[in-house]
């Protein structure tokens, strides 16, 4: 489709795997994250006939890691047996870390670098860590400076209460330092800007509960998810988040966290705090038919955009606005859609935006809107606000049901899209392989 193509290699998604994710409930998870990425890669190779060296590399999208998993994706892969010759590394681009890993193996297969690549994304947020404040830090230096038992006694009448309250880390990451707002902050300012109201948010998101209720009872995740154990026996087989009790009222009920009083933006109309990990193969021509790899679909683009900071939700719309010139696609050319939903307002906004001509022609630089996104084809299994956004993880997971999604329907082309704190937006275009191309 694009001119330049022809000068790379097609880089196919054999399969993908994840561990159900689990909401995180006030206290650290039964599992490291490092743990989670372990057990779905392990999951994904078994599952055809591969070695772990067989792989080229490893790529993990991961963005708070705990301080034993320096380098996430080494340890993955030393842990999953890929031998030390097996390169991995790890991408860090906030939400979309999971699709940055896969855009990079994406990458070093069209180019020739790798045949196989192992790619995906891990996050445990229940697990990221308390911090010391900077007074508490100073007065530790102090302590450890003084070598004599005099000094020490003499710093510690200099301790104040407030030098013990700590830095929470998930908080302080899901702020932009820049703008000094909150991603909820943030997506506060789409609601005001694109006047959607309390009750249009509050029904996206029981929305989102009642499409994926509809397709667990389908069974549709039973290929995609994998059952877990913890160690004391607990096992763990679907995403926890689900609200089968979801309703308007109840939604209605929430009180705003991030704007408090006036604000719209309630944890109910938002992602969930969630541990999970999720890693997909992708293999060259050669590989497929060397390694005798089953072929599910084709990565055929991927975007970045960067956006206001203080309007990151937004990224998305240009992200694919750019995909879609690039591809010389409409809108209606797209079988299926997965935005992630880190609020129901921000998915809100990028559909407006897109069909929204001064918007259009002012942001994204094009003659006439994009048009309307039918919602019937966005995520029809639900999406973040049920099951959860774990940041490290969700471009993948995105892809990988994407790709389940384009099997089941038989749909031809498909976009998964994320806004990313810090004011971007990314999107992947893929093209599911029928028996003829196959």
């Amino acid at each position: 489709m694009n001119e330049n193509q022809g000068t790379f290699r097609d880089v196919y998604l054999v399969d993908g795997c994840r561990t159900p994710f689990l909401k995180a409930q006030g206290q650290p998870g039964p599992f490291s994250a490092s743990d989670l990425g372990l057990l779905a890669a392990r999951e994904l190779l078994l599952r055809h006939p591969l070695e772990p060296y067989h792989v080229g590399e490893v790529i993990t999208g991961s963005v708070m890691p705990s301080c034993d998993e320096v380098n996430i994706s080494r340890q993955i892969a030393l842990r999953l047996g890929c031998g030390h010759r097996v390169p991995a590394w790890t991408v860090q681009r906030n939400c979309a870390s999971g699709l940055q890993s896969l855009d990079n193996a994406f990458q070093d297969i069209r180019t020739g670098r790798h045949d196989i690549v192992l790619a995906g994304g891990v996050e445990a947020m229940s697990r990221s860590p308390l911090l010391f404040n900077q007074k508490m830090v100073a007065w530790f230096a102090k302590f450890q400076q003084s070598r004599s038992f005099g000094g020490h006694l003499k710093l510690l009448p200099q301790l104040r209460p407030s030098y013990f309250a700590p830095v929470i880390a998930l908080l302080r990451g899901l702020t932009d330092p820049i703008i000094n707002l909150s991603m909820g902050q943030t997506a506060e300012n789409l609601a005001y800007r694109f006047g959607i109201d309390r009750q249009t948010m509050d029904a996206f998101a029981h929305r989102s509960h009642q499409r994926l209720e509809a397709s667990v009872e389908s069974c549709y995740f039973n290929k995609e998810i994998m059952t877990i154990y913890d160690d004391k026996g607990n096992f763990y087989d679907a995403d926890n988040g689900l609200r089968r009790d979801s309703s308007a009222e109840k939604l209605a009920k929430l009180k705003p966290f991030f704007d408090k009083p006036f604000g719209m933006v309630t944890p109910g109309n938002s992602s969930q705090v969630t541990d999970g990990a999720a890693f997909m193969l992708l293999a060259s021509a050669d590989a497929v038919k060397k390694q005798r790899l089953p072929v599910m679909a084709k990565v055929v683009d991927c975007q970045w955009a960067g956006v206001d900071p203080a309007q990151m939700g937004l990224g998305p719309a240009h992200a694919i606005a750019s995909l879609l010139t690039r591809q010389k696609l409409q809108l209606d050319d797209i079988d299926y859609w997965e935005i992630n939903e880190a609020f129901a307002a921000q998915v809100i906004a990028c559909i407006r935006a897109m069909d929204d001509e001064d918007y259009c022609k002012s942001e994204l630089g094009l003659e006439k809107p994009l048009g309307s996104l039918d919602e019937e084809k966005l995520n029809i299994d639900g999406g973040a606000i049920a099951q959860g956004h774990p940041v490290g993880t969700s471009g993948t997971r995105l892809v990988m049901h994407l790709n389940n999604i384009l099997q089941r329907k038989q749909g031809k082309y498909g976009i998964a899209s994320l806004c990313i704190g810090g004011g971007q937006g990314g999107a992947m275009l893929i093209e599911r392989i029928t028996e003829e191309q196959g």
